[in-house]
Protein backbone atom coordinates (compact mmCIF):
# COMPACT_ATOMS: atom_id res chain seq x y z
CA UNK A 1 0.00 0.00 0.00
CA UNK A 2 1.42 3.25 -0.64
CA UNK A 3 1.77 6.43 1.60
CA UNK A 4 -1.34 7.67 0.08
CA UNK A 5 -3.84 5.11 0.43
CA UNK A 6 -2.28 4.25 3.98
CA UNK A 7 -3.53 7.93 4.89
CA UNK A 8 -6.59 7.73 3.89
CA UNK A 9 -7.17 4.30 5.63
CA UNK A 10 -5.94 6.03 9.20
CA UNK A 11 -8.30 8.95 7.86
CA UNK A 12 -11.25 6.38 7.43
CA UNK A 13 -10.94 4.28 10.57
CA UNK A 14 -10.11 7.53 12.91
CA UNK A 15 -13.29 9.04 11.42
CA UNK A 16 -15.34 5.81 12.45
CA UNK A 17 -13.85 5.58 15.24
CA UNK A 18 -14.61 9.35 16.41
CA UNK A 19 -18.31 9.30 15.02
CA UNK A 20 -18.88 6.46 17.27
CA UNK A 21 -17.50 7.79 20.22
CA UNK A 22 -19.48 10.77 19.43
CA UNK A 23 -22.92 8.55 19.13
CA UNK A 24 -22.34 6.89 22.90
CA UNK A 25 -21.70 10.54 24.14
CA UNK A 26 -25.40 11.72 22.64
CA UNK A 27 -26.85 8.79 24.82
CA UNK A 28 -24.23 7.85 27.61
CA UNK A 29 -24.98 4.62 29.18
CA UNK A 30 -25.78 5.03 33.53
CA UNK A 31 -26.42 2.65 36.16
CA UNK A 32 -28.24 3.11 39.58
CA UNK A 33 -28.25 0.89 42.13
CA UNK A 34 -29.80 0.06 45.78
CA UNK A 35 -29.88 -1.80 48.84
CA UNK A 36 -33.31 -2.63 49.48
CA UNK A 37 -35.38 -4.77 52.52
CA UNK A 38 -31.34 -6.86 51.84
CA UNK A 39 -31.77 -7.05 47.92
CA UNK A 40 -29.49 -5.27 45.59
CA UNK A 41 -31.12 -3.81 42.79
CA UNK A 42 -29.57 -2.08 39.70
CA UNK A 43 -30.27 -1.08 36.82
CA UNK A 44 -28.34 -0.19 33.53
CA UNK A 45 -29.27 2.21 31.39
CA UNK A 46 -29.11 4.88 28.41
CA UNK A 47 -29.63 8.34 29.19
CA UNK A 48 -31.07 10.49 26.35
CA UNK A 49 -31.50 13.64 26.35
CA UNK A 50 -34.26 16.79 25.25
CA UNK A 51 -32.00 18.80 23.04
CA UNK A 52 -34.53 20.86 22.10
CA UNK A 53 -37.04 18.30 21.31
CA UNK A 54 -40.97 17.26 22.29
CA UNK A 55 -40.54 13.72 24.21
CA UNK A 56 -43.62 12.38 25.25
CA UNK A 57 -45.99 12.06 23.23
CA UNK A 58 -43.75 13.23 19.98
CA UNK A 59 -40.11 11.01 20.04
CA UNK A 60 -41.82 8.67 22.61
CA UNK A 61 -45.15 7.74 21.20
CA UNK A 62 -48.32 7.55 23.57
CA UNK A 63 -49.35 3.60 23.25
CA UNK A 64 -46.42 2.08 22.01
CA UNK A 65 -43.68 0.00 23.18
CA UNK A 66 -40.46 2.07 24.34
CA UNK A 67 -37.11 0.82 24.99
CA UNK A 68 -37.05 2.94 28.33
CA UNK A 69 -33.90 4.53 27.73
CA UNK A 70 -31.24 4.74 24.61
CA UNK A 71 -29.22 2.31 22.62
CA UNK A 72 -28.65 -1.18 24.60
CA UNK A 73 -32.35 -2.45 26.45
CA UNK A 74 -32.43 -0.99 29.62
CA UNK A 75 -31.45 -3.95 32.17
CA UNK A 76 -32.84 -4.91 35.73
CA UNK A 77 -30.76 -6.97 38.24
CA UNK A 78 -32.21 -7.97 41.51
CA UNK A 79 -30.85 -10.67 43.76
CA UNK A 80 -34.27 -11.23 45.61
CA UNK A 81 -37.54 -11.72 44.51
CA UNK A 82 -39.73 -8.34 44.13
CA UNK A 83 -43.52 -8.06 43.70
CA UNK A 84 -44.10 -5.07 41.52
CA UNK A 85 -47.73 -4.06 41.67
CA UNK A 86 -49.70 -7.59 41.92
CA UNK A 87 -46.84 -8.97 39.74
CA UNK A 88 -43.88 -11.66 41.92
CA UNK A 89 -40.22 -10.96 39.88
CA UNK A 90 -37.75 -13.52 40.88
CA UNK A 91 -34.17 -12.53 41.43
CA UNK A 92 -32.71 -12.34 38.33
CA UNK A 93 -31.79 -10.12 35.07
CA UNK A 94 -34.39 -8.95 33.15
CA UNK A 95 -34.99 -6.09 30.11
CA UNK A 96 -37.28 -3.26 31.28
CA UNK A 97 -39.72 -1.68 28.45
CA UNK A 98 -42.42 0.78 28.91
CA UNK A 99 -45.67 1.95 27.48
CA UNK A 100 -46.35 5.35 27.72
CA UNK A 101 -49.81 6.83 27.97
CA UNK A 102 -50.70 10.29 28.72
CA UNK A 103 -52.62 8.93 32.25
CA UNK A 104 -50.47 5.81 33.25
CA UNK A 105 -47.77 3.50 31.92
CA UNK A 106 -47.23 0.22 31.66
CA UNK A 107 -44.12 -1.33 32.66
CA UNK A 108 -42.82 -4.22 30.62
CA UNK A 109 -41.02 -6.83 32.53
CA UNK A 110 -38.69 -9.47 29.77
CA UNK A 111 -37.15 -12.51 30.33
CA UNK A 112 -34.67 -12.09 26.98
CA UNK A 113 -31.79 -10.18 28.17
CA UNK A 114 -28.70 -8.91 25.85
CA UNK A 115 -30.40 -7.11 23.26
CA UNK A 116 -30.37 -4.13 21.35
CA UNK A 117 -32.83 -1.80 23.19
CA UNK A 118 -35.55 -1.94 19.81
CA UNK A 119 -35.33 -5.64 20.18
CA UNK A 120 -38.57 -6.23 22.08
CA UNK A 121 -40.46 -9.73 21.49
CA UNK A 122 -43.69 -9.70 23.52
CA UNK A 123 -43.81 -13.78 24.19
CA UNK A 124 -40.55 -13.10 26.43
CA UNK A 125 -42.89 -10.60 28.56
CA UNK A 126 -42.89 -12.20 32.45
CA UNK A 127 -45.73 -9.24 33.30
CA UNK A 128 -46.54 -6.05 32.40
CA UNK A 129 -47.70 -3.64 35.80
CA UNK A 130 -49.43 -0.27 35.96
CA UNK A 131 -47.33 3.00 36.56
CA UNK A 132 -48.39 5.97 38.07
CA UNK A 133 -47.74 9.24 36.13
CA UNK A 134 -46.74 12.33 37.84
CA UNK A 135 -46.13 16.01 36.50
CA UNK A 136 -42.75 17.28 37.39
CA UNK A 137 -42.57 20.84 38.32
CA UNK A 138 -39.54 21.13 36.43
CA UNK A 139 -38.21 19.71 32.93
CA UNK A 140 -35.84 16.88 33.45
CA UNK A 141 -33.09 17.27 30.43
CA UNK A 142 -31.42 13.79 30.50
CA UNK A 143 -33.29 10.75 31.17
CA UNK A 144 -33.23 9.61 34.56
CA UNK A 145 -33.97 6.37 36.48
CA UNK A 146 -33.92 6.17 40.05
CA UNK A 147 -34.53 3.53 42.64
CA UNK A 148 -35.53 4.73 46.16
CA UNK A 149 -35.75 2.72 49.38
CA UNK A 150 -38.35 2.49 51.74
CA UNK A 151 -38.39 0.54 54.37
CA UNK A 152 -38.46 -3.44 52.58
CA UNK A 153 -39.69 -1.68 49.64
CA UNK A 154 -39.41 1.06 47.26
CA UNK A 155 -40.17 2.85 43.80
CA UNK A 156 -38.49 2.30 40.27
CA UNK A 157 -38.83 6.45 39.39
CA UNK A 158 -38.48 6.91 35.40
CA UNK A 159 -38.16 10.81 34.73
CA UNK A 160 -37.70 12.93 31.76
CA UNK A 161 -39.27 16.19 30.34
CA UNK A 162 -41.68 17.01 32.75
CA UNK A 163 -43.04 12.82 33.25
CA UNK A 164 -42.35 11.12 36.16
CA UNK A 165 -43.90 7.09 36.34
CA UNK A 166 -43.01 5.46 39.15
CA UNK A 167 -43.92 1.49 40.26
CA UNK A 168 -43.96 0.20 44.19
CA UNK A 169 -42.07 -2.63 45.11
CA UNK A 170 -41.74 -4.58 47.87
CA UNK A 171 -38.32 -7.14 48.34
CA UNK A 172 -39.47 -10.76 49.17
Amino acid sequence: MNRFGMVLAMAVVSGVAGSASAQQKASPRDSVKATVGGATVSINYGRPSMRGRTIMGDLVPWGQVWRTGANEATTLVTTKSLMIGSAMIPAGTYTLYTVPAKDGWKLIINKQTGQWGTEYHQEQDLTRVDMKVEALTAPVETFTIKIESKGTGGTLRFEWEKTAAVAAFQVH
